[in-house]
């Protein structure tokens, strides 16, 4: 296994920190900078859409620059995003800081990706991609909880501190370590822009955000939940958030394998399933052992449906798939948005602490519906005139 690929995985190791590290210390936030909890959680709602915006845009801007120089590039721009973080005099620097490091999120997953398939073997491709992915996954395991462990006990600046600390040795890493590459092949805006004239790669793009709405607006004010209605002692809710990391983790490996027997099957099973069960858990969150059941099942079943999504993009767009790919990382993140702010907006409304729960199952269920509507439309004769999908290699 090249070394580099381990440079390549920190990064990503770092960036789910950033992207998911603040879910935990919002109330230390909130009350530092008193703001309410809504306008605290805009701190994961506009992360969620800078990343969107650098998906598209910066992924197409990259496209004729040497690969390793923009992963160090987008390295950078990572490191000062959690740096003007750490120091924030204020809550609109803190949202600033949080966009700056957001803007690199998609875009680095897009080219570390290729990169990280040109380092191996053919027959090795697959798994070189999974480990550098893999870093984002084990950041759900143990980064979460433990920088919000961290953030508890020193303060929540310390995590982005730390944060900060992991993109200087990754970037060191990707500098050092990962192999001078050749610029990617010049493509036609117009190709890739094409993608975008499909049906099918918009009823993907539908159904990400409000799957990824759905999961992530139940799960940004989760620790709310916990301290609030299910009467967990703050100093738990780390571990607590341990458990939604490992049935992230479980959930991208099951979900993957169940996409590859039966795509729409697997994305229908998958977002009834999550409807359920963030239903549920608004239901039975006053009970503790109930609430941990449901904490573990809503990541698992709501990470499940990554791989599929990701792979019903590309297969609509087989002669744009970085263009489709960055686009569906948008959308994920578009839902991120979306699921945060409606559900703050739940929140300011007086509903409750279970209220995102209750957005999350609604914007599930609308994801459901556009999975069997997108299945009608791809089964039937009109859907000849879009190119003949292709399989994900």
């Amino acid at each position: 296994m090249p070394i580099g690929l381990l440079a390549l995985a920190l990064g990503g190791f770092g960036i789910g920190l950033t992207e998911f590290g603040i879910v935990g210390l919002l109330p230390e936030v909130a009350s530092d900078f008193t703001v309410s909890v809504s306008v605290a959680g805009y701190l994961v709602s506009g992360y969620a859409l800078s990343v969107a915006i650098g998906a598209i845009l910066l992924t197409l801007a990259l496209t004729k620059v040497d690969r390793k120089q923009a992963l160090v590039g987008l390295m950078v721009l990572f490191i000062i995003g959690n740096l003007v973080s750490a120091v924030a005099p204020t809550y609109g620097v803190l949202l600033a800081g949080r966009i700056i490091a957001a803007l690199c999120h998609g875009a680095f997953f897009s080219v570390g990706a290729v990169v990280a398939s040109d380092m191996v073997a053919a027959n090795k491709k697959a798994g070189a991609i999974s480990l550098m992915f893999g870093g984002l996954t084990v950041a759900n395991v143990l980064g979460v909880p433990l920088g919000t462990f961290l953030g508890q006990q020193l303060g929540w600046r310390s995590t982005f501190w730390a944060i900060t600390v992991i993109g200087v040795v990754a970037l060191a890493g990707i500098a050092l370590l990962v192999p001078k590459t050749e610029r990617a092949a010049a493509t036609s805006l117009r190709t890739e822009l094409g993608a975008f004239k499909r049906g099918q790669v918009w009823i993907t793009i539908a159904i990400s955000v409000l799957a990824f709405g759905g999961v992530i607006g139940g799960f940004t004010y989760i620790a709310f939940t916990l301290t609030e209605v299910s009467g967990f002692a703050t100093a738990t809710v780390p571990w607590l958030l341990v458990l939604f990391g490992l049935g992230t983790f479980a959930g991208n490996l099951i979900g993957g394998k169940a996409a590859d027997r039966g795509l729409n099957k697997a994305l229908t099973t998958f977002l009834a399933g999550l409807t359920v069960i963030l239903a549920a858990f608004a239901l039975v969150a006053e009970n503790k052992i109930l609430t941990v059941i449901a904490l573990l099942l809503m990541g698992g079943i709501g990470l499940a449906t990554a791989p599929g999504l990701q792979m019903r993009s590309m297969k609509y767009a087989p002669d744009a798939p970085t263009l489709a790919s960055g686009a569906n990382i948008a959308a994920f993140n578009i839902g991120n948005a979306l699921g945060a702010w409606i559900g703050g907006l739940t929140l300011a409304a007086g509903y409750g602490f279970t209220s995102p729960l209750w957005v999350g199952a609604g914007l599930s269920l609308l994801g459901l519906i556009v999975v069997a509507a997108g299945s009608i439309r791809s089964a039937a004769p009109a859907a000849a005139s879009e190119p003949e999908p292709v399989a994900v290699q």
